[in-house]
């Protein structure tokens, strides 16, 4: 089994995944692209849809009101943190998906070990599960 940089650098390209994940694809697939951008996807398509059920939740509470802005911390750290008027500032201007997107491209960005945290105008937080 002979597997190229290049084959490496197709798999990441394709599926986005860091060398060694795609390294590993590669050789569980004696070298078959095409076999390891198949056996990477499914993962990688769960965790799409576990942004996507966490954005789903996360627009759900800032309907509910009484929201200022929306942190994305990893570990201790605020690695993110958006003022909601941004999302109505959007809306108007017809950007509404804006902050969203930047939302949830930051936590897949970060990975799932990030924490969406509310800010309530009272200043309480709550995490977004």
């Amino acid at each position: 089994m002979n597997i190229t940089l290049e084959a490496i650098e197709k798999v990441m390209e394709l599926t986005g995944v860091e060398y060694k994940a795609a390294k590993e694809a590669l050789e569980k697939t004696d070298g078959n692209v095409d076999q390891a951008v198949k056996l990477i996807q499914p993962a990688t398509k769960d965790i799409g849809e576990d942004i996507k059920n966490l954005m789903d939740k996360l627009k759900k509470t800032v309907e509910e009101g009484n929201v200022d802005r929306i942190q994305i911390k990893k570990d201790d750290e605020i690695v993110l943190s958006v003022p909601v008027n941004i999302g109505i500032i959007g809306g108007i201007l017809g950007l509404a998906a804006a902050p969203w997107a930047l939302i949830a491209g930051s936590v897949a960005a970060f990975g799932l070990g990030c924490k969406l945290i509310v800010v309530k105008k009272d200043g309480t937080t709550n995490e977004v599960k």
